[in-house]
């Protein structure tokens, strides 16, 4: 331990060094795939100019647009019912509109394969209307790739306006209608320009999941940047191409990123007044309950009750015919194993990353965990390409095994572990720790004894968040499991690509009910805190 010359503390070197080394580690995926696409000769580039790169920023560029909307307007208008209105049931509902982050958007993606195509249900109900020779559209579309995308990320802008509604000063919107502005005019002038930040906050991780996902469009068949970094490695074997188009995608998340966090800045408002007054809910009569009802019922049900159901009933089938058998178990067993190894390590690599930062932010500390957050801009198939890469040159020997995968998983959705990381440990004063070492104990004798009991709720919603991630996750796992080595995830991508819809439905099922609890535990946050 050195000391400052303003009599400071420093931080340990040991532990400034592992942190730097950690955080250099986590930068190599991202330093591989830039290197690899700036060195990509002239024919490459050409050649996906000429061919791909369009088509792709254009299917990427444009489905990011339309989900915005979709999920903005569905996101915003629930949030608006939810909290300025008093119906039957408004409790119930509160919550039940964030189930729908239970369900990966690849389940989701191959539920839909089979309600919107030819002789579904759903066409099969619509031709019964407007006649036998009428055809919706095809789930294998720019606009099925937008409803299953739309219904996956909609809850992110919902919890977001939610939480910003809840604390919202009503005074302002009573100055407004005293001005003479109409309850319409007052929404689109005042109230959602107030709230702005948080729908961008929570626009912006919708947006992100759209770009870096790749169960749903590769179900789905939609040519997006990320399908396509996953077609040139397992297809053509081209990495240059793959790398090339890799550093596109993470051009557009980081520009996105970029762009997100200055127009946060520029959307800061503060109440510069003490009159504080909150809301008061709108009773609902029975037509406007049944009107509510009607839309929660109809937005639930696509996004999770309709999902929900048909996977039950393809599971019992599946368990009727043995489907259910020990092999099951061995992918429920793999998946257990990876998740909880990787969430665990990830855990144990964030801690000194996170203490660091908060307790000593340095450049160089601050500068280690921006460095762990390349994980956020990396998608799956990226990493894994900068992975195998990685390890076939500096540790061969590792090369197809489980390790390359957890890796994998470490620098995917450490970030994710981090942002829990980072508040508690803030939330802890530093004074504690200086009254333990003043007693004699050492830092680490410290942090084991004062400062985790103290963050273990944060740490403990760090892994489950991390855990529950690396169960859904699908490209990474794809290109990286050993042979014969399957998880939950990746059985439904196989089954539900040959649209072997029974076979799938156990695993998906599964994945679902595991990921319910330990939601339902993360977002009680938001609701103990309203």
């Amino acid at each position: 331990m050195t000391t400052t010359s303003a009599g400071r503390q420093a931080a340990p070197r040991s532990l400034s060094l592992v942190a730097l080394l950690v955080a250099g580690l986590l930068c190599l995926p991202l330093a591989y795939v830039t290197y690899q696409a700036l060195t990509a000769g002239s024919l490459v580039w050409g050649r996906l100019w000429s061919t791909r790169i369009p088509e792709l920023l254009s299917n990427t560029a444009w489905l990011a647009v339309s989900v915005a909307a979709g999920t903005l307007v569905l996101g915003i208008s629930l949030a608006w019912i939810v909290v300025r209105f008093d119906f039957v049931g408004r409790r119930v509902w509160e919550w039940a509109l964030v189930l729908p982050l239970a369900v990966p958007s690849f389940v989701l993606a191959y539920v839909y394969t089979y309600l919107l195509g030819a002789d579904g249900p759903i066409e099969q109900a619509w031709q019964a209307v407007a006649g036998p020779e009428s055809h919706i559209f095809s789930p294998y579309s720019y606009a099925g790739a937008t409803l299953v995308m739309t219904l996956a990320t909609f809850p992110f802008v919902y919890l977001m306006a939610r939480a910003a509604l809840l604390n919202f000063n009503v005074s302002f919107e009573e100055v407004a209608r005293a001005c003479g502005a109409s309850r319409l005019r007052t929404l689109f002038r005042v109230t959602l320009p107030l709230i702005r930040p948080a729908i961008v906050a929570g626009l912006s991780l919708a947006i992100l999941y759209v770009v870096s996902d790749f169960g749903a469009v590769s179900l789905l068949r939609y040519q997006t940047l990320t399908y396509a970094v996953y077609q040139q490695i397992t297809g053509r074997y081209d990495h240059a191409a793959a790398s090339a188009l890799s550093l596109l995608l993470v051009l557009f998340a980081l520009t996105f990123l970029v762009t997100e966090r200055w127009f946060r800045h520029r959307s800061r408002f503060f109440q510069t007044t003490g009159r504080y007054q909150v809301f008061v809910r709108k009773r609902c009569g029975p037509t406007g309950t049944l009107l509510i009802t009607a839309y929660l019922v109809l937005v639930f049900g696509a996004a999770f009750g309709v999902p929900a159901l048909l996977l039950i009933q393809w599971s019992l089938s599946a368990v009727a015919e043995g489907a259910v058998d020990a092999r099951f178990f061995g992918f429920v067993w793999n998946s257990a194993l990876l998740s909880g190894s990787a969430a665990t390590f990830a855990l144990l690599i964030g801690i000194p990353l996170a203490y660091l930062a908060s307790r000593w932010p340095s450049r160089l500390n601050l500068l280690c965990v921006q460095a762990a957050y390349t994980g956020y801009v990396l998608p799956g198939p990226v990493a894994a390409l900068a992975l195998l890469v990685v390890f076939s040159h500096i540790a061969p020997f590792l090369y197809g095994t489980v390790v390359v995968l957890i890796v994998a998983y470490i620098v995917h959705f450490l970030p994710a572990g981090l942002q829990s990381m980072e508040p508690a440990l803030q939330q802890v004063a530093p004074n504690l720790e200086e009254a333990s070492r003043s007693l004699g104990f050492g830092m680490v004798p410290t942090l084991r004894k004062v400062t985790l009991p103290l963050v273990r709720g944060g740490f403990i919603a760090a892994w489950v968040l991390m855990f529950l991630q690396c169960m859904k996750e699908l490209p990474a796992t794809l290109l990286l499991r050993p042979v014969g080595f399957d998880t939950l995830a990746v059985r439904v991508w196989l089954e539900a690509s040959e649209e072997y819809y029974e076979l799938a439905a156990p695993s998906a099922l599964l994945i679902i009910l595991l990921t319910l609890p330990a939601l339902l535990l993360l977002v009680s946050k938001d609701w103990r805190a309203a």
